[in-house]
């Protein structure tokens, strides 16, 4: 080109096509990065994310379970909301109705499996001799066939119950959430396993894990978000049943044997996690460390303006207002604040340490690719 004789010179051709090429790459990832837009959560896991599955089959949880958000019981065992009715919320659908709750559900937007007590691996105990629920996740797993093979037939016959029931879509666009394993640990510690028994089980419970997260995917689904175990060291009613001295005691005063067994079995969950990426390529598959997340939270409990971070807000006597004998309802009532405490009954969180997690889990800071909620059908950071 000529200016007044003299020539400007034209952008060398390799610096064109960088050019082109970061122009794509930029508008491949703003596309790539748009949220979900999910149309329906299926959850299967234990009480951590139990909203009345266990109450539609045993009997309700108590007052005053509920009474910060509900104003009274609703099946979770809570004062409030837990991470999956955050999770719900946030994507813009209604809180998931119990599958095993007959009376006014609404599965439209999927359905919730879980009930409190389940284990990953079937137990050989009743409930009334270990506290584990006899719906472990293979039947939850068998609770899902079945509703994803009548909601097909109901819909097709018309009616009343086909407004109930979740499109055909939202079985392969919807999200799949995991959040169980902390019983299969807890409950061995409880049956007097040691901590190394414990460990021997672990292969044969993330085998029975893999099974159901194949078979969900043999069923269409595509997306899923898997809780690892929290730190179950920290839990009063960890603390109170089992021996410990305190020198097997971090410095917040959680139980490091137990935790550390928690982590190995994080350790192994990943591992699986990553091997379940390679099986299955189409799937969008991300690991929430919710152990990291929890503990942050206990560990630093003033920072985030919450009090006795191991202490039970509804419960009874002893250093972790925690009593085995004597559980929250009837005439065991909550704290004052249930929203400056984390712990809740000595075995579940409050509502306001289930939203502080959630806040912190939800852009994808604790996640595995490290992708915000919204994001979850991509299969990594870069896609």
């Amino acid at each position: 080109m000529d200016h007044g004789g003299r020539k400007t010179p034209l952008p060398k051709p390799s610096v064109v096509c960088l050019l082109v090429i970061l122009a794509t790459r930029l508008v491949n990832a703003t596309i790539s990065k748009s949220s979900c837009d999910f149309p329906a959560v299926f959850n299967f896991g234990d009480s951590n994310s139990d909203t009345g599955g266990l109450s539609a089959a045993f009997g309700q949880a108590p007052p005053p379970n509920g009474e910060t958000f509900f104003h009274g019981p609703v099946g979770r065992y809570s004062d409030g909301r837990l991470v999956i009715d955050f999770i719900a919320q946030s994507l813009g659908l209604p809180y998931l109705s119990a599958y095993l709750d007959a009376l006014g559900s609404n599965f439209t937007h999927g359905a919730n499996f879980a009930t409190g007590g389940s284990t990953i691996r079937p137990q050989n105990t009743t409930r009334h001799q270990s506290g584990l629920s006899p719906i472990s996740l293979n039947v939850q797993s068998y609770e899902f066939n079945d509703f994803h093979l009548r909601t097909q037939t109901i819909r097709k016959a018309g009616g009343i119950f086909k407004e109930l029931l979740p499109k055909p879509e939202a079985f392969s666009r919807g999200l799949y959430t995991f959040d169980i394993g902390q019983n299969d640990l807890t409950g061995g510690l409880l049956l007097n396993l040691s901590t190394q028994q414990v460990k021997a089980s672990i292969p044969d419970i993330l085998g029975q894990f893999k099974t159901v997260v194949k078979s969900v995917h043999d069923k269409g689904g595509r997306y899923f978000w898997i809780h690892n175990v929290g730190p179950i060291g920290c839990l009063p009613y960890v603390l109170e049943h089992l021996p410990i001295t305190a020198q097997q005691m971090d410095k917040v005063g959680c139980g490091n044997p137990f935790n550390e067994l928690a982590q190995f079995f994080n350790s192994k969950l990943k591992d699986l996690v990553d091997r379940l990426r390679e099986e299955l390529p189409e799937a969008a598959i991300t690991y929430v460390d919710i152990y990291k997340a929890r503990y942050t939270l206990i560990n630093q409990a003033s920072k985030y303006g919450f009090e006795h971070p191991l202490r039970a807000c509804c419960g009874h006597g002893g250093k972790y207002n925690y009593n085995t004998h004597v559980g929250c309802g009837g005439e065991v009532k909550s704290c004052k604040d249930p929203s400056v405490m984390i712990i809740w009954d000595g075995i579940h969180y409050t509502e306001a340490a289930n939203r502080w997690v959630f806040d912190h889990i939800a852009n994808g800071s604790f996640s595995d690719p490290s992708l915000p909620l919204q994001m979850a059908c991509h299969r990594n950071s870069d896609q």
